[in-house]
């Protein structure tokens, strides 16, 4: 996981926290390496286990609302975030970048390159 941090509030953690959990189980199989990226984002973005049960309770559409209204540096900072947790089993699975597609569309971004605001 990169050194990249950036400081979320609590709406953006949970809605973060909701996709990064949906992306985890997106492929049918939870690995430990997921675990463990997983408990580094818990100390990258500060949020603890308890927070996980919180965010499942927000549906994907207003996860993806949240996001979409984050700015340029947040949102590449999401991007870079779904990258790791994807690849940190050693294997992204087309379930995993079918659904980081999904969001990144959803939520305006284009990886690198700045939107006019």
């Amino acid at each position: 996981m990169t050194s990249l941090t950036t400081d979320f509030n609590i709406v953006e953690k949970l809605a973060i926290v909701q996709t990064v959990d949906s992306l985890i189980l997106a492929d049918g199989i939870v690995h430990s390496l997921e675990i463990n990226a997983l408990r580094q984002l818990m100390k990258r973005i500060d949020f603890d286990s308890n927070f996980i049960l919180q965010a499942r309770t927000i549906e994907p559409d207003k996860g993806r609302a949240i996001m979409r209204n984050m700015p340029f540096e947040k949102k590449e900072a999401l991007t870079e975030i779904l990258d790791e947790i994807a690849i940190a089993d050693g294997f992204v699975h087309e379930k995993e970048t079918a659904l980081i597609s999904r969001i990144i569309k959803a939520i305006g971004h284009v990886k690198g390159v700045r939107k006019a605001e």
